[in-house]
């Protein structure tokens, strides 16, 4: 063995020593660190796959590229982060992808309520090319889009009362999320809607400052909303994706190979988040269940006119959104019921 190689299998020894991948040493990959910030607990299904994401990302960087992860809102609600995004001062978060209305009046379509049956009619229409467009809208903005989490059907809690009927839900003080179409939805229901970031969420039903919110099953389990919420009915009014998104002041920095990187990090992050986030969904109304929350199940018939109440919110919504998108976005759904 000439000195070189055996200079080269000493350093390999040295105890401690991380041994970099081929691809990792061959890649343009610069030390980076970046802040990660999203709403829910590290142990919610959002916070499962911002660490899968950050893990992937260091694996595959040789450990360059570190990810750290903010919980909780620690760094602030959805707007401010949104804004920071936008500024720079964080490089990513995970949100509901309808908060992003306020930059493009299309990701209303999305939080259409009753849009969808199931997941699986999400996931069609968002990995096609209605989600490209969707994300193809962001970068003038000040983001890029790198795909779409699963967050769930929301369903409706309040500390009243049961909601048995639609007539129910008429006079309650309803926390919603800062977006216009919530808002909308909840007034047709006579409900008085009350948007509040969800840091504020549970001091707000704690103090009765609201009778009530809507979100999807795992989030009331995780974020303890049983302890000050205890009738819960399955509506499954809104399925909720969450859009995985990159500050573009920080993209435009990244090499070639970083955003590569990133793009099949957030691949594979997002089918494992996906994957978790609806096993745990399952799993949450029995949960509650043990703690005490009376559930309530709707007819199909009563389902019906809650989706006769909110119809001239679907309509005036379609219209604001585009014919041609909305043409596009039925289009991919009909394939998958098509095909079951």
């Amino acid at each position: 063995m000439n000195k070189g190689l055996k200079r080269l299998w000493a350093g390999l020894l040295v105890p401690g020593l991380m041994l970099v991948s081929g691809a990792a040493a061959s890649a343009d990959y610069k030390e980076r660190t970046l802040k990660f910030s999203y709403l829910n607990a590290k142990e919610h299904p959002q916070g499962l796959g911002a660490q899968k994401f950050a893990d992937i990302v260091s694996e595959k960087s040789g450990g360059k590229i570190k990810v750290r992860t903010f919980p909780g809102g620690t760094l602030g609600g959805d707007v401010q982060t949104l804004s920071a995004l936008q500024g720079g001062t964080i490089e990513m978060t995970v949100m509901n992808t309808g908060i992003l209305v306020s930059l493009a009046k299309e990701f209303a379509a999305v939080d259409l309520p009753f849009l969808f049956n199931d997941a699986r009619e999400a996931d069609a229409m968002l990995d096609g090319a209605v989600g490209k467009k969707l994300h193809d809208k962001l970068p003038e903005k000040g983001l890029i889009g790198l795909g779409f989490w699963d967050l769930g059907f929301r369903n409706l809690t309040n500390s009243r009362r049961p909601v048995t009927k639609v007539d129910d839900v008429a006079g309650l003080k309803i926390r919603v999320i800062q977006t216009p179409i919530y808002i909308d939805m909840f007034k047709a229901l006579d409900a008085n809607p009350v948007p509040l970031p969800f840091t504020e969420l549970y001091t707000a039903l704690e103090t009765r400052t609201v009778d009530g919110q809507e979100n999807p099953s795992k989030t009331i389990e995780l974020s303890k909303l049983y302890e000050v919420q205890k009738h819960l009915t399955v509506t499954r009014h809104i399925y909720n994706p969450q859009s995985l998104l990159v500050s573009k002041a920080f993209w435009d920095k990244l090499t070639p190979d970083e955003q590569t990187l990133f793009r099949e990090a957030a691949a594979e992050a997002t089918a494992y988040q996906r994957k978790v986030s609806r096993e745990q969904d399952a799993d949450a109304l029995n949960s509650l269940r043990s703690k005490g929350v009376q559930v309530v199940e709707l007819s199909a018939s009563e389902l019906d006119r809650f989706r006769d109440k909110v119809k001239p919110v679907v309509e005036k919504y379609k219209a604001e959104v585009g014919p041609a998108l909305i043409e596009e976005m039925y289009a991919e759904i009909n394939k998958v019921r098509g095909g079951k």
